[in-house]
């Protein structure tokens, strides 16, 4: 099982925050990937994205390279970005189809994949879809294409552009957008998702194939 360690830290992250949890609590997953929080109103975030192969009870998650397998998938499975966990694992994570999201099982213990209205309630925290994006983002641009507008990150949630995996089986858009599944179906086929991109502020909220490779971010249970 995933376990949560708290570690104290002298060490402050700038956050639009009121949420009493201390910055520098650390989440170890399955695998022992360490991951940071970081405080946004009275959600507390993962900072970088999911990046393990087991779920929280131990059970492996089958990785699927091949695109003939991944498009016939109906089944979890995840990815690394063109399949080079070497260069893509750190510090963008993997990619995990819906099926994966649906175990319910992806996320630490105490953590969970963040409902549509969890979506909703950060970005409007931060003053609406329109502005959010930015604040969201990690500035600069050596891992967002240029011009990557209105990125602060003032949040500290530094959204990182890892593309994503196509139900074809194709890999795409790295560098550009970002895109993080939620947990909350539109229906039987499709479900919802965010969506950073480096020419704009905005957070996009969309639904698609459960197919496709997705970011994963966690939220902790309140």
């Amino acid at each position: 099982m995933g376990v949560l360690f708290i570690l104290s830290s002298s060490c402050s992250k700038k956050s639009e925050s009121s949420n009493s949890t201390p910055a520098g609590t650390i989440v170890k997953d399955t695998d022992g990937n360490i991951y940071h929080t970081v405080s946004i109103g009275t959600q507390v975030w993962m900072v970088e994205n999911l990046k393990t192969t087991k779920y929280n009870d131990g059970t492996a998650i089958p990785l699927v390279t091949d695109i003939t397998a991944w498009i016939n998938l109906t089944t979890p499975g995840y990815c690394w970005y063109n399949n080079d966990d070497t260069k893509y694992k750190t510090p963008y994570g993997a990619l995990y189809n819906r099926y994966a999201v649906n175990t319910g099982k992806l996320c630490p213990t105490g953590w969970h994949i963040p409902t549509d209205a969890e979506w909703t309630k950060l970005t409007t925290y931060l003053g609406g879809d329109s502005v959010a994006g930015g604040k969201l983002k990690e500035t600069g641009t050596t891992h967002w294409q240029s011009p990557n507008p209105g990125a602060t990150n003032v949040t500290g949630f530094t959204a990182l552009p890892g593309g994503y995996r196509d139900y074809d089986g194709v890999f795409g858009n790295f560098g550009y957008y970002g895109y993080w599944w939620n947990s909350t179906e539109d229906n039987t086929y499709y479900t919802w998702f965010r969506v950073l991109s480096s020419s704009s502020s905005i957070v996009i909220r969309n639904f698609d194939n459960q197919g496709r490779g997705y970011s994963v971010r966690c939220v902790r249970n309140f």
